[in-house]
């Protein structure tokens, strides 16, 4: 008995000096893409590259991937100089599916004094916290056209 006791305090021990992150939960994973979609809003671009692992990918669909913060950073902070008021992601539905966070939603901005909005789909794979990797579905002759204004 005295022997299950000391196993299970070493054990209690371990787990609380563990430095990983938290067992990801669904609310922790939509606390993370609550995170992005308050980023995006805001313009902070530094906020949107952190929220990604070190090594993260961000995928849209119809472009080469981009892999690691530093990249990924630099390709939302370029992007947001044509939109320095930020985007606002309106979610119509979110939510987990093994262990993969759904958005479908409309991206609305102005870039480049131009008003647009887009319909998207994105997925988000976030493990300690951090997204490992962010998958987006549009069609990209209708992002272009919005980028420009156009109809």
């Amino acid at each position: 008995m005295k022997i299950a006791s000391v196993v299970a305090s070493l054990t209690l021990a371990l787990a609380l000096a563990s430095p990983t992150f938290a067992q990801d939960t669904d609310a922790s994973r939509l606390a993370v893409a609550r995170d992005m979609i308050a980023a995006w809003k805001h313009a902070d671009w530094r906020k949107v590259a952190d929220l990604f692992a070190e090594d993260g990918t961000l995928r849209s669909m119809m472009v080469a991937p981009v892999k690691g913060r530093p990249a990924i950073y630099e390709r939302i902070a370029a992007l947001g100089k044509g939109a320095p008021d930020g985007v606002t992601l309106d979610i119509a539905h979110i939510g987990v599916i093994d262990n993969l966070v759904f958005m479908e939603r409309v991206d609305r901005f102005v870039y480049n004094g131009h008003p647009g909005a887009v319909p998207v789909v994105g997925v988000l794979d976030i493990k300690d916290g951090k997204i490992v990797e962010w998958r987006e579905y549009y069609d990209r002759a209708s992002l272009e056209k919005a980028l420009k204004g156009e109809p």
